[in-house]
């Protein structure tokens, strides 16, 4: 190859400094810093073409020697950068009472607001979760003759996360992404992980799961079940745990009938009232942040906002937590109480509501109308709306359960709907940590960094490119593991949202923690969402920075994007 090589202008930034050259000879792209002291004379304005006779590449090609010393150079480079962009002090940024908006919403629009029960009006704490596990387990094996070995087993706190998906016919509990496809390292069979290599040949020879087997509506399809109730925590570490007895006994089951057993009996849990006569013996101990919804609730009623309640639970349930948290005279505070709505079919049947009195027996006269203070049980929603006249966006309705709750509301119906998501004040606290924001910050640098050094193919540059591709998968592994060591975080699979966030986007026009994050907001306040960068829309993000588009000039501005 003789003649001499080319550098053509391929990016160019608003300052004649920043332009990325690639020969058009021999395919190599100049480096940064040799690119800058080569234009910089030639520019004499912005946005002007260098002149050609300043951009002539040397008569001699690259050697790999050239190429190792460009890749190292850009790596430490850009490290350094990277810590220079996050000093110590930086982090906190998040504040765990933030509500945040996926879609814009005004709150001096709604006049109606309307609330869910469990883990919306009433947080719980964890403790309940050992309960139902400890009971369920005992369920199978005096009344499903299961092998009394599995009482050796205890729940684990922290094993599985909410969102999770469960592949009925392999026994397999699994993360998923936005798009269908399973993370790698996040499949367990019982409490072991499965390998990546194993999984995708289990599914065919693909990490992709079709969308029919997937999901309905609601969560549930031919052969997956997606958990996303927080009661369903404990059922997954159960049926983790009862299927890693009987393999590592020996065994023989059908996973099919493992899950139906295990759903049967954690259904039989809610259905007997158990879970509401634990809570009930001990309010202080299982109620928590019960001052923060009678703040809440008081303080809408003040200033004229119209509450009602559309609960599954039972009315003596409901009746004694409210009576905790809030006083004797809690339904002074409601327009309208439903109790046992039996959600989300309340959106879609026809059944009439029925009145109860307050010792909880039910009266046979036809509800022409919803008053105030009043009990109801069952009915549907399109009697709810003809009967009120609360209709469209004048509605906010509170719940924690994405397809139970808000799906239907959302979709159908138009009213505006906030998820409660517990999890995210303990998520947040983890993004606010030093470790995880140099450890992100350093991964979309290196992803960055991979991508726009790939075209050296020379043996020590592959090397090179193998060894960065090793370090992105440790820091990609030590990421998730802050959240959760088995599963990662509820909202990312790496670098996709989960298929659960997914699901509180297009089902939440607002999400938060508690319901108690509304007391850190005016009633007259807007939320805006953020305008978040499509792909082709981001040329500012830390991967682009100093590896070919940008520089330092652009770092004091890059310090205030998060």
């Amino acid at each position: 190859m003789g003649a001499t090589g080319r550098l053509v202008p391929v990016f160019r930034a608003k300052t004649p400094q920043l332009v990325l050259l690639r020969c058009q000879h021999c395919g190599n792209w100049d480096d940064c810093a040799t690119a800058e002291q080569r234009v910089q004379p030639s520019l004499s304005g912005h946005g002007r073409a260098p002149d050609a006779a300043s951009l002539q590449h040397s008569n001699s090609e690259w050697t790999p020697r050239d190429c190792r010393v460009t890749m190292q150079s850009r790596y430490n480079e850009l490290k350094k950068l990277v810590y220079d962009l996050l000093p110590p002090g930086v982090c906190n940024l998040l504040n765990p009472a933030t509500i945040f908006a996926n879609n814009e919403i005004s709150l001096e629009d709604i006049g109606i607001y309307g609330f869910d029960y469990d883990y919306t009006l009433a947080q719980y704490s964890d403790v309940l979760h050992t309960l139902i596990f400890n009971a369920a387990c005992n369920i199978l094996i005096e009344q499903y003759k299961y092998p009394s070995g599995i009482r050796n087993y205890k729940y684990v706190p922290g094993f599985a996360i909410r969102g999770l998906h469960y592949d009925i016919n392999k026994g397999l509990l699994m993360k998923i992404d936005a798009f269908h496809y399973i993370q790698s390292e996040a499949v367990y069979r019982g409490l072991e992980p499965v390998p990546d290599d194993e999984v995708i040949d289990m599914y065919g020879g693909t990490h992709h799961i079709p969308l029919y087997q997937l999901s309905d509506y609601y969560g549930k399809g031919p052969s997956f079940k997606q958990f996303m109730d927080i009661f369903s925590l404990p059922e997954m570490t159960l049926l983790s745990s009862v299927n890693d007895y009987f393999l590592k006994h020996g065994i023989e089951f059908e996973s099919a009938h493992l899950y139906r057993d295990i759903t049967d009996v954690i259904r039989e849990i809610h259905k007997k009232g158990m879970i509401c006569e634990w809570i009930e013996k001990d309010m202080e101990k299982y109620i928590i942040r019960g001052e923060e919804t009678y703040a809440v609730l008081t303080r809408l009623v003040n200033q004229g906002k119209k509450l009602f309640l559309i609960t599954n639970s039972p009315y003596s349930f409901v009746n004694k937590g409210m009576q905790h948290m809030v006083g004797k005279q809690w339904q002074d505070l409601f327009e309208v109480i439903i109790v046992q709505a039996g959600k989300p079919t309340f959106f879609t049947d026809k059944k009439p509501f029925r009145r109860l009195d307050e010792d909880g027996l039910l009266h046979w006269d036809k509800i022409t109308e919803l008053g105030k203070g009043k009990i109801y049980r069952q009915g549907n929603l399109t009697d709810f709306i003809r009967l009120t006249g609360w209709q469209g966006s004048n509605v906010l309705y509170f719940g924690d359960h994405l397809y139970s709750d808000l799906a239907d509301l959302m979709l159908r119906h138009g009213w505006r709907t906030a998820a409660i998501v517990p999890e995210l004040e303990t998520e947040i606290r983890i993004i606010n940590t030093e470790e995880y924001m140099h450890s992100l910050t350093w991964l979309q640098a290196l992803t960055g960094l991979l991508e726009r050094m790939q075209m050296y193919q020379d043996a020590e540059s592959k090397q090179i490119l193998k060894d960065w591709m090793k370090e992105r998968h440790e820091l990609r592994r030590q990421t998730k593991c802050l959240f959760n060591p088995q599963f990662g975080s509820i909202f990312r699979t790496y670098q996709n949202p989960t298929y659960f966030s997914r699901r509180l986007c297009r089902f939440s026009d607002i999400y938060m923690a508690s319901i108690s994050c509304l007391l850190n907001y005016d009633l007259h306040f807007t939320f805006y969402p953020r305008r978040t960068p499509l792909q082709h829309e981001a040329p500012l993000w830390m991967d682009q920075l100093c590896t070919g588009c940008l520089k330092t000039p652009f770092l004091e501005e890059m310090g205030h994007i998060r």
